[in-house]
């Protein structure tokens, strides 16, 4: 098989991808919004190995509180309570002026509604948007926020995560995804069916709908890619009872291992752009090439 059939092909795929992609994340979404019996935690799910306690391995304490869960692909633990006193400190500084001294969107002398309602989201939530360097948000009032730097470090984010969580303990905990047991080439295959139709198979992200947009997935830790598909931040879907953990974790490895380090065995990988792009190059080059080379013999005659 020659490389221009190779390629072709590529393309063809890519597109079929494409086409299927947002059904399926239709889909996902609607089952992962679904499922749950329980109202007092919203990311309980009938299916296990779902990132909730509904699975293999549960630890409680001993008042009878869950404070770890998973299975041998991804451990999810819940912030320490000590931490909740310095949690609750670093809320007010650095939160408390949109989301309430009580965390439930009401501000000093605001309207309720007018910031979301962190309570009983879970510690993962609320770790997911502190450490990417969503919030605390740099405008408050834009319609989407970016990735920056973290304003606080690994150890505050899950401090103010413990204090959030003892308000309402919920779901999922912070994660610890176990990459040594994942099968990448599983995970390649779930992403173009869950994750690509937004994010590009590339990882690049691209433009949604009303200014928003689906993240570049370049420089992300793996515990925040397990936080994502968790819990859905912004526009993205909450796959909850749609993904085990497995996959999740296979997911993960492809995320990290071949979205973040690209392999190029044919050379420069050009960004990732594609065929069209190799071909647009390629052609730009070679046609220069000789255009040079004709001029050059033409001025020797």
């Amino acid at each position: 098989m020659n490389s221009t059939l190779i390629k072709r092909s590529s393309a063809l795929i890519f597109v079929a991808l494409f086409s299927t992609g947002p059904l399926l994340l239709f889909v996902g979404s609607a089952h992962a919004s679904g499922t749950s019996p329980y109202k007092s935690t919203p990311y309980q799910t009938t299916r296990k190995n779902a990132g909730t306690p509904n699975s293999s391995v549960v630890k409680t304490n001993s008042n009878g509180v869950v404070i770890s869960y998973g299975n041998s692909a991804i451990t999810y633990n819940a912030p320490s309570p000590a931490l909740a006193t310095l949690g609750q400190a670093l809320f007010e500084q650095n939160c408390a002026s949109c989301h309430g001294t009580e965390a439930n969107g009401v501000p000093a002398n605001g309207t309720s509604g007018a910031y979301p309602n962190l309570v009983g989201l879970g510690p993962a939530t609320i770790d997911f948007w502190i450490e990417s360097g969503r919030m605390p948000a740099a405008d408050p009032r834009s319609v989407q926020a970016s990735r920056r730097v973290a304003r606080l470090n690994h150890q505050q984010a899950l401090a103010v995560a413990a204090w959030v969580n003892s308000l309402s303990p919920s779901y999922p905990g912070i994660p610890t995804p176990n990459l040594k047991i994942a099968n990448v080439a599983d995970g390649a295959a779930l992403f173009a069916l869950n994750c690509a139709a937004c994010h590009t198979i590339e990882g690049d992200g691209d433009a949604l709908a009303h200014s928003t947009f689906a993240p570049s997935l370049r420089n992300i830790p793996a515990f925040q890619v397990v936080e994502a598909i968790r819990t859905g931040p912004g526009n993205m879907p909450r796959f909850t009872g749609n993904l085990s953990d497995y996959q999740v974790n296979d997911i993960v490895k492809y995320v990290t291992a071949y979205i973040q380090h690209p392999q190029n065995p044919g050379g420069f990988g050009l960004g990732g752009l594609g065929p069209v792009a190799e071909g647009f190059v390629g052609l730009a080059l070679g046609v220069g090439l000789l255009a040079l080379v004709g001029f050059w013999v033409g001025e020797r005659q």
